[in-house]
């Protein structure tokens, strides 16, 4: 199972929110490529990366940010926030950013997720964000009437790369993965899924481990990191099982 460091990106800066509250932010670092670079040398395998206030504002508001990241890093990254459109998609391509995230699209453009899949077959990611079993949309401010296992079914054929998915209400809060949520949209599709959202201890990933024959490929971990809870090779470690 693979460990996802985050790298939540707000004005320039490396942040951690509180259930996606934007305005209940910690600041972790002044320098997103430094801190992406400490993750890698650290022994990650991934990046997670969100342009927050791409979400917030539906377009993408940290490019060259961005740019300077993928630029430091060897290690693959995938990115969300503020994708919209297949310009976007093709533009952050074209950076170098190995897997993009749709995620609001999902609910009001699901015709684009299908062409973004057909176009980049292996690098469309879909980011399945619950509050109470059904969809969040626009950076979370919104939740749309369409249940999260509903909308995976429905996305399935088109074959994205991952399902990502996130319980908001643990998000941030480090108070335990969903794993029956988790579990259950693994057994409803025959597609990977990187769990996400509040990941506090080592027994948090532990929990998961089950569940990767079920097609659980991964788990993102942001403030236990960055709290010192646990460090990134015992995380690795844990989810490599030993």
């Amino acid at each position: 199972m693979l460990i996802f460091p985050a790298v939540d990106i707000k004005g320039g800066k490396c942040v951690r929110l509180k259930q996606g509250r934007k305005e209940d932010e910690t600041v972790f670092s002044d320098d997103p490529p430094a801190m992406g670079r400490q993750w890698q040398d650290l022994g990650a395998a991934w990046l997670h990366v969100v342009d927050l206030d791409g979400a917030f504002s539906s377009r993408p508001q940290n490019l060259e940010v961005i740019r300077s990241l993928r630029q430091a890093l060897t290690i693959p990254m995938q990115l969300g926030g503020g994708i919209r459109t297949l310009d976007t998609i093709r533009a952050y391509l074209d950076l170098g950013i190995d897997r993009v995230i749709l995620g609001t699209v999902v609910w009001k453009a699901p015709d684009l997720v299908a062409r973004a899949c057909a176009d980049y077959p292996g690098r469309i990611a879909v980011g399945l964000d619950a509050r109470d079993g059904l969809l969040a949309v626009e950076g979370w401010t919104e939740t749309s009437t369409l249940k999260v296992l509903d909308a995976a079914k429905t996305l399935e054929p088109l074959k994205p790369a991952a399902f990502i998915y996130t319980d908001i209400a643990r998000d941030g809060v480090q108070r335990g993965v969903n794993i029956e949520a988790t579990r259950a949209l693994a057994q409803a599709v025959a597609l990977p899924v990187i769990a996400s959202g509040g990941v506090s201890s080592l027994d948090d990933i532990r929990a998961l481990l089950p569940l990767e024959p079920l097609g659980v490929m991964g788990v993102i971990v942001g403030r236990a990191l960055y709290d010192g809870n646990f460090s990134l090779p015992e995380a690795i470690g844990v989810a490599a099982g030993y």
